[in-house]
């Protein structure tokens, strides 16, 4: 069954098209600090995303690790940014000596 499964997947993958990605290799090439402004403008990349086919979320043309880098780190990627504004809620703490019992029920 996997067999049949991993020769139908390749089959199938076998008449995608190719897509042509010369053009967007030339020019500028995108480093850290590209990789952080396109990570801090993700969000509104992808809605622009929903409505024009020209728009992309990640830049073709870059230099590697320290674009995804910088890109990781500029979308929230690990928590570094994200989440600094949140007030962690901790339940009060509860003295049991000072606190005294009234009409306490004992279950047996």
């Amino acid at each position: 069954m996997l067999a049949v499964a991993a020769i139908a997947f390749l089959a199938i993958t076998g008449c995608a098209r190719r897509e042509e990605v010369e053009a967007c290799l030339t020019g500028h090439t995108y480093g850290f600090l590209g990789g952080l402004w396109h990570g801090f403008i993700a969000p509104f990349d992808f809605i622009g995303m929903l409505f024009n086919e020209k728009i992309t979320m990640y830049a073709q043309n870059n230099n590697g690790g320290l674009y995804a880098l910088g890109f990781l780190l500029g979308s929230g990627g690990w928590g570094f940014f994200g989440g600094k504004g949140v007030k962690r809620v901790r339940p009060p703490k509860v003295n049991v000596r000072n606190e005294k019992i009234i009409d306490a029920e004992i279950v047996e």
